[in-house]
């Protein structure tokens, strides 16, 4: 059996493997407010598109893994609850709000990572993703699988050796464009056992799209992304995560 320590897996990680792509920051900082701002977008897409890519919050990479949990209580998204199974077995049937989003998007990264496997995960983006939106070649999370089976020396089949387990803690609503748009981010507290266990923060957001009755994750570049924060933690909510509740 392969032996890979936590801390390589952690590393690989931080790195910017898995979901959300720990590593990936915006290029440059958030202007000032005496910065001369660009004219306010006009139409639905221009809206989107700037919704997307403003700035998030962030933080060091060191607060994604396990730490103090506040004293403080952290906001709720209380989550609707899936109403049937979509494509690739993925829960779905959610709500057209953007706590609907929310929900959906965590149900997608959940069964896609949980597979453990390059075929898994594209399969699952190729079911939910719309045109113009994420492939099986691009979406973050296939570079994340990519990088993880890598990490502990295996093929793109994966192993049962392997056990990953994701969990939605915390959720965040950056911004909504009419009924059918919505950024959204969710915290993952993420699992990766390998002989030995090892846990990290891994946060994604999303643009998400409701589509022919469900949401799926929209055309376009993915969005800018939220902090990997330990869910639970000072930093997470200062960051402005809120706890997720299903309904």
């Amino acid at each position: 059996m392969l032996i890979v320590s936590s801390a390589v897996v952690a590393l690989a990680v931080l790195a910017g493997l898995v979901i959300a792509v720990v590593g990936r920051f915006v290029d440059g900082e958030p202007g000032t407010t005496d910065a001369p701002r660009p004219p306010a977008p006009t139409t639905a897409t221009s809206r989107q598109d700037a919704l997307a890519a403003a700035p998030m919050t962030t933080a060091d990479p060191d607060v994604a893994l396990p730490g103090p949990l506040s004293d403080q209580i952290a906001g709720v998204i209380q989550l609707p609850r899936a109403t049937g199974a979509g494509p690739g077995g993925v829960p779905s049937g959610f709500s057209r709000t953007p706590e609907g989003a929310v929900a959906q998007l965590a149900a997608i990264d959940v069964t896609a990572m949980q597979t453990g496997s390059m075929d898994g995960v594209r399969r699952v983006i190729a079911d939910w993703a719309a045109p113009g939106g994420p492939t099986p070649e691009t979406w973050s999370g296939v570079d994340g699988m990519a990088a993880l089976l890598s990490a502990a020396g295996l093929s793109g089949a994966g192993s049962p050796q392997v056990a990953i387990v994701v969990r939605p803690v915390m959720g965040l609503i950056k911004g909504t464009v009419g009924s059918e748009f919505a950024v959204v981010c969710v915290n993952f507290e993420f699992t990766v056992t390998v002989e030995q266990t090892s846990r990290i923060a891994i946060a994604d957001c999303q643009r998400m799209q409701w589509n022919r009755g469900r949401w799926v994750i929209g055309a376009g570049e993915e969005p800018a992304q939220a902090p990997s924060v330990w869910p639970g933690t000072d930093a997470a909510i200062e960051a402005g995560w809120r706890d997720l509740r299903h309904g």
